[in-house]
């Protein structure tokens, strides 16, 4: 039986969405810190999506080490992702 229950599926797609959003910038962080070939198209795909999502969140914090600034820019959009995606979810299943 799925979480988000009722016959209105939207917390489910919400849930989703939250989900893929959160995959996408973790997704980043990792091709980041493996050094991935930014030449490559799915790299450069991710990349841009990530950017996109994290816009107001990337350059928040001034670590001295590139690798923090990403996870932490990132990773924050990410969970802020997962949180409100879900919080909204379990929210629209109630009704």
């Amino acid at each position: 039986m799925s979480r988000y229950r009722g016959s209105n599926s939207a917390g489910r797609a919400v849930a989703i969405v939250a989900d893929v959003m959160a995959f996408i910038l973790g997704l980043w962080i990792l091709m980041y810190l493996l050094d991935a070939n930014r030449a490559n198209d799915l790299v450069r795909f991710v990349h841009d999506a990530a950017d996109w999502l994290a816009g107001w969140s990337r350059d928040l914090f001034t670590f001295d080490e590139a690798w923090a600034r990403v996870v932490a820019g990132y990773g924050l959009a990410a969970l802020v992702y997962l949180f409100v995606g879900h919080a909204v979810a379990n929210r629209l299943g109630r009704h």
